[in-house]
């Protein structure tokens, strides 16, 4: 993988577990010559995750829209910043510039663009790794609801192994760049889920 792409929060508690997450990620990527591509933002785990990567002499490559440029949360130190016209724009653009893809803690937006991802792959759009970096458990509720899904068929098992899920930076790296197909039971061939 050249290029991965994280969706993360434009907010950040401080939190110190987060924190050396988002370093170690950033380690993760610059040792592996990664390039970063992110939603383009200087504020919150956005801005941190560029920051380290930056400091650590890594490419980071912004994505952002015009209206949050306009207000003023674009980073200004990026190896290259691209600028959209809306939302819709971005996300296409963030996900062709992309191998793969990593979730880090967030909110809406970033379960919103994880979940956008995740449908495309099972659909076949795409065939890029998805991976959660689950810091400090954070993600353990969304993977129960996933389980809940699979229990009441709405989700089959193959789709929900969709999602590599660790804790460890280097280890989700790792399990990411050796994913290279999807199984025939994945695409959505038919609504029979036994």
């Amino acid at each position: 993988m050249k290029s991965i792409c994280v969706y993360c929060g434009s907010n950040f508690n401080g939190d110190p577990i987060v924190r050396a997450a988002i370093e170690s990620l950033a380690q993760a990527l610059t040792d592996q010559n990664i390039t970063l591509i992110y939603g383009g933002g200087s504020v919150g785990v956005m801005g941190v995750i560029a920051d380290e990567v930056l400091k650590r002499n890594g490419r980071v490559i912004g994505v952002i829209p015009q209206f949050l440029m306009d207000k003023e949360v674009g980073h200004q130190k990026l190896t290259e910043m691209i600028v959209t016209e809306n939302m819709h724009e971005r996300k296409q653009k963030m996900a062709d510039l992309s191998d793969g893809f990593i979730v880090l803690p967030g909110g809406f937006g970033t379960l919103e663009e994880f979940f956008e991802v995740l449908t495309w792959l099972q659909l076949g759009l795409h065939g890029k790794a998805i991976g959660v970096l689950n810091v400090g458990g954070f993600y353990d509720p969304l993977f129960a609801q996933m389980d809940l899904m699979v229990e009441h068929r709405f989700l089959k098992p193959a789709n929900r192994a969709l999602v590599f899920n660790e804790s460890n930076a280097f280890g989700l790296i790792d399990k990411m760049s050796k994913f290279d197909a999807i199984p025939d039971e994945v695409w959505f061939k038919d609504r029979n889920l036994t």
